[in-house]
Parts: C-alpha cells; sequence; structure tokens
C-alpha cells in the first residue's frame, strides 16, 4: 500500500463509528493519483463537515503528502446512491409542514 493511501484511511478511520466500511481506491494517471473514498452513508457528514471544513482539510493534508512524493493527489469522495434526493426530499417536506403549521396559526 502506498504511503498517499495508508495517510487517507487512518485519518478517515480515526473520524468516522464504521471505519470496517472505509473503503480507499488509488488510481495513477498522466494527471496524477486519484483517491476515491467511500464511507459508510451514516459517516458522510463526518468527513464532509460544516460547509466542507472537513473534507477541504483532508484534502489539503493529501496534497501536501503527495508533494512529499512528487505526485499529484486529488481526492473524490462517493456520496451513497440515494443520499442527495433523501436529503433534499426531507428537508423540501419538512419546509412545507413548517409552511401548513404557520397558515394554521393566520
Amino acid at each position: 500500500m502506498h504511503k498517499d493511501q495508508e495517510f487517507l484511511e487512518y485519518v478517515v478511520k480515526s473520524l468516522v463509528d464504521s471505519p470496517e466500511d472505509v473503503k480507499v481506491d488509488r488510481k495513477v494517471d498522466e494527471m496524477g493519483v486519484l483517491m476515491t473514498l467511500e464511507v459508510n452513508p451514516v459517516d458522510m457528514g463526518k468527513i464532509i463537515g460544516r460547509q466542507g471544513n472537513t473534507a477541504k482539510a483532508i484534502r489539503t493534508l493529501l496534497r501536501v503528502v503527495g508533494m512529499k512524493f512528487n505526485a499529484r493527489v486529488n481526492l473524490k469522495i462517493n456520496e451513497p446512491v440515494g443520499a442527495a434526493n433523501n436529503m433534499a426530499t426531507s428537508s423540501a417536506s419538512r419546509s412545507v409542514d413548517q409552511a401548513m403549521e404557520d397558515l394554521k396559526q393566520i
């Protein structure tokens, strides 16, 4: 296993509640190294962080590790299947429910 992949696995497994579900795929092409990360859907918020700050920090650290080995390292975080749709639907239905409650009070 490569140092950048070991580093990413160590950091992510330290952050999540389900470290056994962490999967890191590493591919090298003419653009550099692409690391693809998959975690348990429940842990996705811990990896992304508020306003994406945790993900940005992980990407920055990976680039630093890559510079040590003269490689350009990028990180792709795979979104769990259906996660975006579920979040959008639940927040939309909450908004509709809140609007209905507001109307009842008028």
